[in-house]
């Protein structure tokens, strides 16, 4: 995707489910649902318990799929995925589900998150005669299996889990099974769901609500579930799992209308902008967020400050796909594209420009330029997170630290560089404050690696970018 409003990407979407004779169209509308989370390609395997068939491709869910797509996609049972490609890279190979065929069974794959042992298992997997057909670290996972010795895919699955390190929601099914997992640190958010005797399983609440289903609960860290024809069974593969999911889920990737471990995202993203008012006033005349993920922590911060909230910016949802490459003229071109002030509530005001995260700093800098273009007096911007100064390796794309200008420059520094009359950003204290998760665990069950450089897991060498810092 070029030029993007944000400078932070997910890496995917997983939804499942079992039990349904409309399990692909459902799969389909989960699927949309999730669009946010990736965009780079979309599949769909379904099980009629005899086979596994698969239609998947690069581009948006509506672009992949279309009505004749789904008669040939009959059964009970789907496994669902959006990618946006932060390992292996892109390329038809790598859009998941990833399917496999043997002599004992076919095997799907659909996982979100980031495997942080996945070179080094690479690595001695090849040494032992695999060959593996794409550069997706989840290919990974399907080797393991196949490698592990056990008779039932169960302990297949099983023993695999025992041996990856780093974020993973995975969803694997074959002709009889659907079987789902989280890692140990529940880095990634993982939901069940009940659409009548059909059991669900989505990354985001969202995807329930499109369908129709009903919530259950969450998917616990270190958990493994088994869903087939005599229900859903669960067990443990690790014993000891502390949660840590990625902030950056209540801050800006999940859509505001879903709940996050039972937290609703809205609700977080507005309290993030109350703290943000309580630590860092400013006089001004109007507040306005960038859409879209912003809009919630902005009406949060206004009705804190008292200072009215104003839709200040427009987001044009109608520049296609046709721009994914364009000329560098182009890229300069594209925020302007994207986002256009609302000259009538700007000119001649103080504003405060809410926005959830800098990463690079280039957009900042345009929007800013922008706002003063329309006529603002005064440009403060606020940001409802601290600053991002280490690298994730969990599945966002801030793998470089040398990208992430808070690394690189002082909170001064960066203010005069994209132009603003102040700049400031939430504590890390007010950022989980915010989200209001339980307090009585550390950093309130949350991953805060971005912000603090404290990642939850071991990071392998070969994981690194030759700039990351750690």
């Amino acid at each position: 995707m070029f030029a993007e409003i944000k400078g932070l990407n997910e890496e995917c979407g997983v939804f499942a489910i079992w039990g349904h004779k409309d399990a692909a169209q459902l799969t389909y509308y989960g699927l949309h649902s999730l669009q946010h989370r990736g965009q780079e390609g979309a599949g769909i395997v379904v099980s009629d318990g005899e086979q596994l068939k698969i239609h998947k491709g690069l581009g948006l869910v509506n672009e992949v799929f279309n009505p004749n797509t789904f008669s040939e996609l009959s059964g009970h049972a789907a496994i669902g995925h959006v990618r946006y490609a932060t390992a292996g890279g892109g390329g038809f190979a790598n859009v998941q589900p990833l399917m496999f065929r043997s002599q004992m069974g076919s095997l799907a794959i659909a996982h979100n998150g980031n495997l942080v042992n996945a070179n080094s298992m690479k690595h001695q997997l090849e040494s032992q005669g695999s060959i593996f057909q794409s550069t997706s670290d989840t290919e990974v996972v399907a080797h393991l299996i196949k490698r592990s010795g056990y008779q039932t895919l169960v302990d297949q699955f099983r023993n695999a889990l025992e041996m990856l390190k780093g974020a993973y929601a995975l969803a694997v099914m074959n002709e009889h099974q659907l079987m789902v997992a989280l890692d140990p640190n529940g880095l990634r958010p993982l939901s069940i769901g009940r659409l009548g005797d059909a059991y669900v399983i989505a990354s985001e609440t969202c995807a329930f609500d499109i369908i129709g289903a009903t919530y259950e609960r969450e998917v616990e860290p270190g958990e493994l579930i088994v869903i087939d024809d005599d229900g859903l069974r669960s067990q443990r593969f690790s014993g000891s799992a502390t949660r840590a999911i990625c902030s950056m889920e209540y801050v800006y990737f999940a859509r505001p209308d879903s709940n996050v471990d039972e937290l609703n995202v809205h609700t977080s993203r507005k309290n993030l902008g109350k703290q943000l008012a309580m630590e860092f006033p400013v006089e001004a005349d109007v507040v306005t967020g960038v859409p879209d993920s912003s809009i919630s922590a902005a009406i949060g911060y206004a009705e804190q400050s008292g200072i009215p909230y104003e839709l200040g910016m427009i987001k044009n949802r109608y520049v296609g796909r046709t721009f994914i490459q364009p000329s560098q003229e182009l890229r300069e071109q594209g925020v302007k594209m994207k986002l256009s002030p609302v000259r009538g509530v700007v000119e001649g005001k103080r504003v405060v420009m809410i926005d959830d995260s800098i990463v690079r700093g280039t957009t900042s800098k345009r929007i800013v330029n922008m706002l003063r273009e329309a006529g603002a007096l005064e440009v403060h911007v606020r940001i409802s997170s601290p600053p991002i100064k280490h690298p994730c390796f969990y599945g966002i794309d801030t793998s470089n630290s040398g990208e992430l200008i808070a690394a690189n420059h002082s909170i001064e520094e960066m203010r005069v560089m994209m132009g603003a009359d102040s700049l400031a950003f939430l504590s890390t204290e007010g950022l989980t404050k915010g989200i209001g998760r339980s307090d009585d665990v550390p950093n309130c069950g949350q991953c805060l690696a971005c912000f603090t450089g404290q990642y939850p897991t071991e990071i392998y060498p070969d994981t690194l970018h030759p700039y990351a810092k750690v």
